[in-house]
């Protein structure tokens, strides 16, 4: 019943019974994967050194892959070993998935002999390296109590990567050491379009939020102990509306002030390209830096409409001093820029794949390929990993059903359960082109992995944020670990029982539409 299926599982007789104390034995490097699944198993059972033991230990020979692991219960003994930390983090969720759904809920009255572990083997390892879900903080705020929830549900799933995108033109959320505006002024809009872009209604109701350095910090350090990397996406040099409400002198037309923009869609305000906004730019990555320890750090580079650079002196110049053909090659060169400056702090860019279209971007930068499915091999041949994103897969801010009840979408799009798991972000064209998934980020170009997004113009709360997540997610969840077989019928089995595991979480929302079906396609047993 484990979400995502494992590689190899082999069923034994007899179970592992946790008794009102754990013997838990950690070995060096073990120690806080240990120390997580010591606080799943409840934080009344106290440690001791006696009785059945449950082991953790790190093993090179424990599996081939990096991140993969060996798991043996026995009803004598449960040992868990793996070639790293990440490998025995994979193993403490499938401990955890392993116990009844109730052992999941925080609820004290779970009862003493539901904490049991069936005997059984199981050997597995991921398919993919970057395993990701991306969540839009800067178009609606999400309370930070929601994301230490979200990561620890994620790294149920396996999934190891947690994007913040934490600025746009609606609001920016984050707290910058040195630049006060960007909180005080470019985290609030007096009021939220209504419907999809282009619509002339507003709500009238100002929108803010933002999350402090400390918040950060603590959440970087939450997530870490559950094997989950936040990746922190700051957009540049397009989708910068609020920062440029805060320091119009970073744009195009500094004379003109503009407000933290009130509608969807995309804005023609972009950053300028002079010394000044590079060094903003600059600035900003480097503060990021001391907050996120991830090696990726996203910085956009998307949906660029270039017609302010087009009249602009700045860009003009820089055109001229680079030796750049035309205005179409400054964004890669800006982009490049903020990768080659990550890059001395031995971090890297990750962009969205329009920005990969561009010829001078350098090679190092990771591209993810949201917009069309053959960006991805397009990015791989000019040297790119990139991370498979197709918006007609990925995307869970679109409708699951047709039902009348689901938020509306962008443009009303429907992605179901059974598209989402029929996904597979390794597909036949990259195959044929001899590209293979990569087990870690030290290789070449290739398939880094793949991440699931949800912008959040029509999710303004966390309730409609569950409603689209669930159990699309799961989905998504399986296709980036598990192989490429698909089997709609076995995955719908499993997932009636994960759904008790992730109500247990209170990880659902609290109401369902009546006759609102999120498995509709998915062949049942």
């Amino acid at each position: 019943m484990i979400i995502p299926r494992p590689a190899e599982y082999t069923a034994r007789s007899g179970e592992f019974v946790l008794g009102p104390a754990l013997n838990l034995a950690a070995g060096p490097g073990a120690e806080r994967p240990a120390d997580l699944l010591a606080a799943y198993l409840g934080a009344g059972r106290p440690r001791t050194g006696a009785g059945p033991a449950v082991a953790l230990r790190l093993d090179d020979g424990a599996h081939d892959h990096p991140h993969g692991y060996d798991l043996l219960v026995t009803p004598e003994q449960v040992t868990l070993t793996a070639p790293s930390e990440a490998g025995l983090f994979n193993g403490v969720q499938t401990l955890r998935q392993l116990l009844p759904a109730q052992t999941l809920s925080a609820d004290p009255a779970v009862p003493a002999d539901a904490w049991r572990w069936p005997a059984c083997h199981v050997r597995d390892a991921p398919r993919l390296a970057w395993r990701g879900v991306m969540l839009d903080v800067a178009r609606h705020f999400m309370p930070i109590e929601f994301l230490y929830r979200l990561a620890d549900e994620i790294a149920l799933h396996k999934i190891n990567i947690l994007h913040l995108h934490l600025t746009d033109d609606q609001g920016w959320r984050v707290e910058i050491d040195g630049l006060p505006r960007l909180t005080e002024i470019g985290s609030t809009r007096t009021a939220s379009m209504v419907g999809r872009a282009g619509s002339t209604v507003f709500d009238g109701v100002p929108h803010s939020g933002y999350y402090t350095r400390r918040e950060l910090a603590d959440l970087v350090e939450y997530a870490a102990a559950r094997g989950v990397t936040i990746v922190p996406e700051i957009g540049m040099p397009s989708h910068t509306r609020a920062a440029l409400a805060a320091y119009p002198e970073l744009g195009n037309h500094p004379e003109t002030a503009l407000p933290v923009w009130t509608s969807w869609g995309i804005s023609e305000d972009i950053l300028a390209v002079h010394d000044e906004a590079l060094d903003f730019c600059q600035h900003v990555l480097s503060d990021v830096m001391t907050l996120f320890p991830s090696r990726n750090i996203h910085i956009g580079g998307d949906e660029c409409r270039t017609v302010q650079w087009e009249d602009n002196a700045d860009a003009r110049r820089r055109i001229e001093q680079e030796g750049l053909p035309n205005v179409s090659e400054l964004l890669g060169w800006f982009l490049s820029q903020m990768h080659g400056y990550l890059a001395e702090h031995r971090r890297r860019a990750v962009c969205w794949n329009d920005a990969v279209g561009v010829g001078n971007l350098d090679p190092g930068v990771v591209a993810t390929a949201w917009l069309k499915p053959e960006h991805a091999a397009e990015a791989i041949a000019r040297g790119h990993q990139v991370i498979v994103a197709p918006h007609e897969h990925t995307y869970l801010d679109y409708r699951q059903t047709s039902h009348p009840a689901e938020p509306p979408s962008a443009d009303d799009r429907v992605l179901t359960l059974a598209e989402a798991y029929s996904f597979d972000p390794l597909p036949t064209d990259l195959s044929a082109l001899g590209v293979a998934a990569l087990t870690d980020a030290s290789g070449g170009p290739g398939v880094l992995g793949t991440q699931a997004q949800l912008w959040t113009e029509s999710a303004p709360t966390t309730e409609v944020v569950r409603h689209l997540l669930y159990p699309r997610l799961c989905a998504l969840a399986e296709g980036a670990w598990s192989d490429e077989r698909r089997d709609p019928a076995d995955f719908a089995r499993r997932l009636q029982h994960h759904l008790l595991r992730l109500d247990a979480l209170g990880a659902l929302p609290a109401a369902r539409p009546d006759g609102w079906d999120p498995g509709a396609g998915l062949s049942m047993p």
